[in-house]
């Protein structure tokens, strides 16, 4: 199966299912009270601390993504445990996927035509493979609303102490729902819709549900 032409296949019943969910704008920045904005960086210092000691993290849900001239959707699902990932895209009506398991020694893409393809990079393996830019490195912990361990990274909250957006590696990420605090406690809540951009990349993300820890079952998002 191409890739692309999956993914072109899949946009208009793919991206149709993912904008059927009404749209909302992301949480609204403020610029908090010295006491406030300290509170907020260690709830949110001791929320990444708790998701990172985890054994695994995994969420399943729906992607769409653009690279300003093309745009595709599609179901995915993410594994990640520790720094190895699997993760899973498929066409919501033909069921047809493509699967990419990896980590810091490289990656393989299976679904392929012409069979596997491996590259150290993931990065420029999913562009020559997709077309698309996809933050792998990163997507995990930006997923589950955390700054990843790729460089500096810049943060914002709501009036509530929530993050709301986070820039890292010239991405940006606006937090648009997170689950309510008593469905998990409020260190391991979890963010369901999430947009990231940069320049003409778009990756948005509605998570279903998450599993936490090696969880027997997806823990259903409201």
């Amino acid at each position: 199966m191409n890739v692309r032409m999956m993914m072109a296949a899949v946009a208009a019943v793919g991206l149709a299912a993912c904008t059927s969910v009404p749209v909302r704008a992301p949480l609204q920045t403020v610029e908090l009270a010295p006491a406030a904005l300290a509170d907020a960086q260690a709830r949110l210092a001791a929320r990444e601390n708790a998701v990172r000691s985890l054994p695994q993290l995994a969420f399943n849900g729906r992607v769409a993504m653009s690279n300003g001239r093309d745009g595709g959707s599609g179901r995915i699902d993410w594994v990640q445990t520790g720094a190895e990932y699997r993760v899973t895209l498929s066409a919501p009506v033909t069921r047809q996927s493509w699967q990419l398991e990896g980590g810091p020694q490289g990656a393989r893409i299976d679904g392929l035509d012409g069979g596997p393809r491996e590259g150290v990079d993931v990065g420029v393996l999913l562009r020559e493979a997709t077309g698309f830019e996809i933050p792998v490195a990163a997507m995990a912990a930006w997923a589950a609303g955390m700054r990843a361990d790729t460089g500096a990274a810049q943060v914002a909250f709501d009036a509530g102490g929530r993050l709301a957006r986070l820039q890292q590696d010239g991405w940006t990420i606006d937090y648009l729902e997170w689950q309510p605090d008593s469905a998990s406690g409020a260190v391991l809540a979890l963010p369901t819709r999430i947009n990231a951009q940069r320049g003409d990349a778009r990756v948005r993300l509605i998570v279903d549900s998450w599993a936490r820890g090696g969880a027997a079952g997806m823990l259903s998002t409201p």
